[in-house]
């Protein structure tokens, strides 16, 4: 599997405020059970997650199927759409290790992220790369929100720390794939401005629904 060997900064770079940064917490880690209190602040970032991954995974697949055969894009996209699938498979473990209960609507994320995916791609490589930009904007700062909610938490338990490395992990992941979809002409895609608000509205809406379906 092609792998991102380090996060690539482009001056085109246009997220509007700085990421929050995870260090190991310095205090000792409890290996305590989780409080009814964090259970219910991670069983609803553990399930949006999850739907947010399973749509990041579709919309890739999407993409593929139309612009599989540039022999120029498609490897750059598979390198993509083989770190969502590592990712993917990472919250389905978590899910299971919280017994937590998946978002009821599992079903739409993939037809919606496949249909996005697929869209976008049809309009052309810069409207794509567009998509990629919008969705992994929201991501990167969705996700960079929850690291400064968890590093917040004073009482560090193990399952706390190993999620809030894998948040870490992920969030910079998605912002590579930010930037190289920057660096591949996003911005160059038909009506740029509309097509990435409107899908990055839709993101947000749809963290909205999975965090509570």
């Amino acid at each position: 599997m092609l792998r991102i060997s380090k996060r690539v900064f482009y001056p085109q770079m246009t997220l509007s405020r700085s990421l929050a940064t995870y260090n190991s917490p310095t205090k000792a880690v409890s290996d305590r059970s989780l409080t009814k209190k964090e259970r219910e602040f991670l069983e609803p970032m553990i399930r949006v997650d999850q739907a947010g991954e399973v749509g990041a995974y579709y919309i890739y697949k999407g993409q593929i199927a139309v612009l599989g055969s540039d022999k120029k894009l498609k490897p750059i996209l598979q390198e993509m759409w083989d770190q969502e699938k590592v990712h993917l498979a990472r919250f389905d473990e978590l899910v299971a290790h919280h017994r937590v209960r998946p978002s009821l609507l599992r079903p739409l994320w993939e037809v919606a992220g496949y249909t996005v995916g697929f869209a976008t791609a049809t309009i052309g490589k810069e409207a794509a790369m567009a998509c990629t930009e919008a969705v992994e904007t929201v991501i990167g700062n969705h996700y960079d929100d929850q690291l400064r909610e968890l590093v917040a938490i004073e009482n560090h338990n193990q399952d706390l720390v190993d999620l809030s490395k894998t948040v870490a992990q992920f969030r910079d992941e998605e912002l590579e794939h930010h930037d190289i979809a920057v660096a591949h002409d996003a911005q160059q895609a038909p009506l740029h401005a509309v097509l990435k608000a409107v899908i990055m509205q839709g993101c947000k809406s749809a963290i909205w629904v999975a965090s509570r379906v």
